[in-house]
């Protein structure tokens, strides 16, 4: 551990064999973050500026694309920086503000997803009512939500971290996420009780509630025309490949991580 004016240094011991490829990782993780925000930030505002996008799907669309941005704009500056260090250090505050930067965005994220499936449910199987339903207001109060209640569970989370005691200062990862949770020096039954309830909270429920609603759009496309359950597959199938490589992802780094699996 460094310490210097009372600041916890952690090392992030995720960089294997950096010094041989330290710029051939500098280089494509600068193209990757480029390109991140290059196409979304031109989608987000084709989106903003063509009025006849600014329909409820294409609103969520942006703001999963918005969060991707915010998500990259905290995530990749650091790990550049990381890439041409000679030490990878971070400090503790900033690492907890790193962890509550991506669970808040991996939460936003599900609720996003789970409005858009709501949104579909409604186009598809209530075309009529479909107008009054998903009118402004709707879609303003999913979108706050969406951001508002992942980003306070989370910062609850963080306030728990910040005063547990440390006897680890090595990370297993090359950023900061659920890995912090083997640094303590004995594992805090307050932090894994109210960890299950927010995993629950912000990712299981929306994942049930998106399974429910494209269950009924399958069961209500089934019995109508050929055209329309081409159009329910064409809308919906894209939006469950992403969810389920996303709850794959989740899956692997609240679970997996957590246990200190042997595939780390």
């Amino acid at each position: 551990m460094d310490v210097k004016l009372n600041v916890t240094l952690l090392t992030l011991g995720g960089f294997a064999e950096l010094h041989k490829y330290r710029y051939l990782y500098f280089v494509v993780i600068f193209t990757l973050y480029i390109l991140i925000l290059c196409f979304n930030s031109t989608i987000v505002c084709l989106i903003w500026t063509h009025k006849n996008l600014h329909e409820p799907m294409y609103i969520f669309i942006a703001a999963l694309l918005i969060n991707s941005v915010l998500y990259s704009m905290i995530i990749y500056p650091k790990l550049l920086s990381d890439v041409l260090s000679e030490k990878q250090t971070i400090s503790y505050p900033l690492c907890l503000f790193q962890g509550f930067t991506y669970y808040a965005s991996a939460g936003s994220e599900f609720l996003l997803l789970a409005a858009m499936s709501y949104d579909r449910y409604v186009s598809i199987c209530k075309p009529l009512q479909y107008p009054v339903i998903m009118n402004r207001i709707t879609i303003y109060v999913f979108l706050i939500l969406a951001w508002l209640i992942p980003a306070f569970e989370t910062a609850v989370s963080v306030v728990l971290y910040f005063n547990v005691k440390l006897c680890s200062f090595t990370l297993t990862g090359i950023f900061c996420n659920n890995s912090i949770y083997k640094l303590q020096c004995v594992p805090s039954v307050a932090i894994s009780i109210y960890g299950v309830v927010t995993l629950i909270n912000i990712a299981l429920l929306p994942l049930l509630f998106i399974l429910f609603t494209y269950i009924r759009i399958l069961r209500i496309s089934y019995h109508c025309c050929r055209e329309t359950r081409r159009k329910a597959l064409k809308t919906c199938l894209p939006h469950l490949l992403v969810l389920i490589n996303f709850s794959c992802f989740i899956v692997f780094d609240s679970v997996i991580i957590r246990l200190d699996s042997d595939l780390l």
